[in-house]
C-alpha cells in the first residue's frame, strides 16, 4: 500500500496523523506541503478526489486568509486554487492519500479508515486517547 501525506511538522494534528500511519506498520511518502507545494494540477486533482470545493480546503487560522481578504465570496476556485499555490499555509492538512481514499485528516483519527491495518488505541500528543471502533 502507498500512503502519501500532506504533511506539516509545525502541526500537533498532523503529527498525530503521521504517527498514526507509522504504527500501522506504513512508511508514508511524506510530503512537507510548506517546502514542496503541491502544483496546481495536483492540488485540483487532491480538490476533486477530496469531493469538496476549493474554499472547503482553505484554512483560516494562522494564514493570511483574513489579510487577502478571501471570506469574501467574489473570489472564483481558480482565483483561490491560486492563493493556496501563492501560500500554501492556506491549505487544510494533513492530507492523506492513500488506495482507500483521499482525506484531510481533521481529527487525525480519520487516517484509520484509509490504512490496511489501523491501529486499535492511539494516545495523541495531548494526552487523548483514540480506541477503534469495531465494524
Amino acid at each position: 500500500m502507498t500512503v502519501t501525506i500532506y504533511h506539516n511538522p509545525a502541526c500537533g494534528t498532523s503529527r498525530n496523523t503521521l504517527a498514526m500511519i507509522r504504527q500501522s506498520g506504513e512508511e508514508p511518502e511524506v510530503i512537507e506541503y510548506l517546502k514542496t507545494p503541491p502544483s496546481r494540477a495536483r492540488l485540483v486533482e487532491l480538490i476533486g478526489a477530496l469531493g469538496i470545493s476549493p474554499r472547503e480546503l482553505l484554512r483560516e487560522k494562522g494564514t493570511p486568509y483574513a489579510e487577502l481578504g478571501l471570506a469574501d465570496p467574489k473570489w472564483s476556485d481558480d482565483e483561490l486554487i491560486d492563493f493556496m499555490i501563492e501560500h500554501p499555509i492556506l491549505m487544510q492538512r494533513p492530507i492523506v492519500v492513500s488506495p482507500k481514499g483521499v482525506r484531510v485528516c481533521r481529527p487525525s483519527e480519520l487516517v484509520l479508515d484509509l490504512l490496511d491495518n489501523p491501529i486499535a488505541s492511539f494516545v495523541k500528543e495531548d494526552g487523548e486517547a483514540v480506541t477503534r471502533a469495531k465494524g
